[in-house]
């Protein structure tokens, strides 16, 4: 059981910390606000136990369908070229104000789970896991457990580490970085529509 929760724990780390739209939009936002930050994250892995959930009940059969996969894709990368364009829109908004505007928590909560349930890896990925699981014989449930502790520490600890720390960077550096994230979801967004088109 132990071990099944430290592999899981492993898989999580290896889920949640690589470079991907979800993890740049947390990091945009905690320069900003950590508690949206937190809420794209929340809504990111709700959308994980969306997927673990239509997998664990064998509810998973229309996503065989490639008609499903085209439109979910499709769908997918338009809604982060949007994100992208709200990220660049404002990129010059300060970033060391007393007061920092009032945020939609429910708001980036549906943001990070739109994005992630409209990506067609995050339902390869869960399938692989699920596969994963099955083929070593792991405890599903602690194995799980494990996975879910690592994102979740992960979705509250890295965009922390850059909210507390936001008053190294200078305002130039921070609309560089607006501009950088925007490019790379968009860059995300263009490589997932070829993908998806091919």
């Amino acid at each position: 059981m132990i071990q099944s929760f430290v592999e899981g724990f492993v898989l999580g780390l290896g889920a949640a910390v690589p470079l991907g739209p979800i993890n740049v939009l947390i990091m945009s936002n905690a320069l900003r606000h950590y508690g949206s930050a937190v809420a794209l994250g929340a809504g990111a892995m709700s959308a994980d136990i969306t997927y673990l959930v239509l997998i664990l009940f064998g509810l998973f059969h229309f996503m065989e369908d490639p008609t499903i996969t085209l439109v979910m894709g499709v769908a997918g990368s338009a809604f982060l070229l949007y994100l992208a364009w709200l990220i660049y829109r404002g990129r010059n908004e300060p970033v060391h104000l007393q007061q920092v505007k009032k945020v939609s928590l429910p708001g980036n909560w549906l943001k990070g789970y739109t994005l992630t349930l409209l990506n067609p890896y995050t339902v390869i990925f869960w399938l692989s896991v699920s596969t994963y699981i099955a083929t070593k014989h792991l405890d599903p449930l602690a194995t799980v457990a494990g996975l879910f502790s690592a994102i979740l520490l992960w979705i509250t600890l890295m965009p922390l580490i850059i909210h507390k720390t936001k008053h190294l960077f200078s305002q130039r550096i921070v609309t560089l970085f607006s501009v950088t994230s925007a490019a790379i979801l968009a860059f995300f967004a263009i490589g997932m529509l070829i993908n998806i088109l091919k």
